[in-house]
């Protein structure tokens, strides 16, 4: 009892008089940064997968969760080894009698012959060595896969299984590597699950009831984990609709920060393009005139140009792009443009130079890699007007290049930018800019992604080109395709040879380009006059290098991805990608663009190991390149095979990747999040949500 007088305080906290300082978290409190943890600490991933992890872009919790499957095992019916027939897909459960691994080339064979009651047969496994010590005789094991000539091909497998795993139906399919089993990432992401709720929501209550939406973090477990393929697609649709509404959160915030932009109108065209289009030894194609006559409308305007050029490999976009630098220096001022590498700016420098010339036009390069003193006077003439169109790559933008009067920029392969670099070289002045891209975006997704930027397209490829004949060999059969190779340079012609790196290294099996080119020189390329071109080079080495090749002084070019856009040599009308599964598809599609670029019939030889030792995403990315040179076909199988973010190349300042987004079937979420924007405008709730998701990525997939 309390004495008389006395005064009963009560403890601080809930109920409580005096609220604590701090108040504990409770179960439900979001966590981000849990989110933005490395991978390591998860179980399971030590240094060896983390840098596994890292070749998918995985490096946080938050990305693996945001680590879409691509697809779901279908159901497959358990079957008896003596009920296996023909290739259906089968689940057996069986016990090992023996097992043994060996080493076929570059290529590790898991074999292990196992029984049930009804009979037995030879199970096998590609490059898991570490299964091995697990298939002791007498270990109980769940195989999911097919019957085939040897035995039963091992898709996925449990060892000691009991309840769901890998093997049961709708077990995620991830986008994978060759040296990342499925096995592995779903073992990663099944770990990760533990934080789906540690972002919290970033919708609020209201809205989530409106919409009749389940939590984020529900969501994320079902998509990983779904019961029916009707749980796994709502929830992917409940992740896409948080991905679209960003979008529309961040282009309403670009928008209103461009409507404060001005930038000088440019009058009409005069005789300077007059005399470009009569030195052009090509006449335009109807495309081309059309995005010029969609630039033309632009530059008379006040607002600054905003457009994207989008194109096939070959249509002539830098013909266009040309023209509307041509327009800045017509109108007494100066224009610039940017590439992503330096081969890239050097090859564009070497296009337009010579036309330039001819018109009285002055042009400078200005690269980070320019000697001292030459960089100095580049950076000299562009400050002081006396150069009119400055070519280069992201020396451009840094703080001490200023341009005197710059009205039209032109950024080349623009994906491969930020948001913050595209505008940097816009610096304080508000240039027209147009985004060039030799990757084609489907225009849906162009559209939703740029937001604000207009898109012109040049889909057809000029007069008198054929399109090249795609064909994909193993490597067993890569004599044939050097025997064709030699054939084409005994006619006269030239020859690219691409290899996924620079040097051997110890820790991948990769072929190596300038391993590559001695190899060649010794053996099938014997009596051939073969050069090395890779990133590494010095740019004069690497200028040298491409002159002799453009003089037909190098029969055939062994190259790194250092090629992939840029490169114009006509004569060269064969190429091979040795190990064409290492690449993406984009990239196949651009290095595939660097023959065919003159009247003559131009072949691609895609070289890769045996189709049963590949990814199933290398098979279709291999498949789709033989099937099509449409590159805006071949941007929708990307779509399909990788999904609509990783399109984007850079990722966008402020934007989350679009993971879990089927841009072509999901028009009716894109309608829904405009909606759910505007309401949250309309209820003053715009500006704290932008603030909550675009300041926090944690809510909205971390990458």
């Amino acid at each position: 009892m309390p004495r008389a007088g006395s005064v009963t305080r009560l403890p601080a906290g809930f109920a409580g008089v005096d609220p604590p300082s701090v108040w504990a978290p409770t179960r439900t409190t979001p966590r981000p940064e849990a989110l933005r943890a490395s991978v390591e600490t998860l179980s399971g991933v030590g240094p060896a997968v983390r840098a596994k992890l890292a070749g998918l872009g995985l490096a946080t919790v938050g990305d693996v969760l945001a680590h879409r499957p691509r697809r779901y095992e279908a159901p497959a019916p358990r079957r008896t080894i003596s009920e296996l027939f023909g290739e259906d897909e089968a689940v057996i459960e069986v016990r090992v009698t023996r097992a043994s691994g060996r080493r076929r080339g570059r290529l590790h064979v898991l074999t292990a012959t196992v029984r049930d009651d009804t009979g037995e047969i030879r199970a096998t496994w590609f490059n898991q060595p570490w299964l091995e010590p697990k298939l002791v005789p007498g270990a109980r094991l769940r195989l999911r896969g097919r019957q085939n000539r040897y035995g039963f091909a091992v898709d996925s497998y449990d060892v000691d299984p009991a309840g769901d795993g890998d093997t049961s139906d709708y077990a995620p399919v991830y986008p994978a590597t060759e040296e990342l089993a499925q096995k592995q990432l779903r073992s990663v992401a099944s770990a990760a699950l533990a934080y789906a709720g540690a972002g919290g929501d970033p919708l609020p209550a209201t809205v989530r009831a409106r919409e009749g939406l389940p939590l984020r973090g529900d969501a994320l477990v079902a998509v990983h984990r779904p019961r029916t393929p009707t749980e796994a697609e709502a929830a992917r649709r409940r992740l896409a609709l948080d991905e679209l509404l960003v979008l529309q959160l961040a282009l309403r915030r670009r928008s209103s920060e461009r409507e404060s932009l001005v930038a000088a109108a440019l009058p009409p065209p005069g005789p300077l393009v007059a005399r470009y289009r009569a030195v052009l030894p090509f006449s335009l194609t109807n495309a081309q005139e059309r995005a010029i006559a969609e630039i033309d409308g632009d530059l008379v305007r006040t607002s600054p140009m905003q457009r994207l050029l989008q194109g096939d490999v070959g249509a002539g976009k830098t013909a266009v792009a040309l023209y509307a630098l041509l327009r800045a220096v017509e109108a007494g001022r100066q224009g610039a443009l940017m590439a992503p590498t330096e081969t890239l700016a050097e090859q564009h420098f070497l296009t337009i130079e010579g036309v330039c010339a001819t018109l009285g036009v002055g042009v400078a390069l200005l690269t980070s890699s320019l000697p001292a003193r030459e960089h100095e006077r580049a950076r000299q003439l562009i400050a002081s007007g006396d150069v009119d169109i400055a070519l280069g790559t992201h020396a451009l933008i840094q703080r001490d290049v200023a341009f005197a009067d710059l009205a039209v920029a032109v950024v080349d392969e623009q994906h491969r930018f930020g948001v913050e670099q595209r505008s940097a070289l816009a610096g304080g002045t508000s240039p027209h800019v147009l985004h060039m891209t030799a990757t084609p975006i489907p225009r849906t997704l162009a559209l939703t992604v740029y937001g604000g930027l207009d898109v012109s397209e040049i889909s057809a490829p000029p007069a008198g080109r054929r399109p090249v004949i795609t064909a994909w060999v193993t490597d067993d059969r890569s004599s044939e395709a050097y025997q064709r190779l030699r054939r084409h340079l005994d006619e006269g012609r030239q020859a690219y040879v691409v290899c996924p790196l620079i040097e051997e290294s110890e820790t991948t099996v990769a072929r190596a380009a300038e391993a590559e080119a001695e190899r060649l020189r010794a053996a099938e390329l014997d009596g051939y006059r073969v050069g090395c071109l890779h990133g590494r080079l010095k740019p004069a080495d690497r200028r040298e290098i491409m002159a002799r090749f453009n003089e037909r002084e190098i029969d055939v070019l062994v190259a790194t991805t250092v090629i992939e856009v840029g490169v114009d040599v006509p004569n060269a009308t064969i190429m091979i990608v040795q190990e064409a599964d290492r690449f993406g598809l984009a990239q196949l599609h651009q290095l595939r663009g660097r023959v065919g670029r003159g009247a003559d019939q131009s072949y691609c030889l895609l070289v890769s190991r045996p189709r049963e030792q590949l990814t199933e995403s290398a098979v279709e990315r291999l498949e789709a390149m033989v099937e099509t040179a449409d590159g805006f076909e071949l941007a929708e199988r990307d779509l399909e095979i990788r999904g609509e973010g990783q399109l984007l190349g850079a990722r966008q300042a402020g934007l989350s990747d679009l993971r879990f987004t089927r841009l072509r079937t999901d028009r009716d979420l894109l309608e829904r999040a405009q909606g759910i924007a505007q309401g949250l405008g309309d209820e003053g709730l715009l500006d704290v949500l932008v603030d909550r998701v675009l300041g926090d990525s944690a809510h909205v997939g971390e990458s």
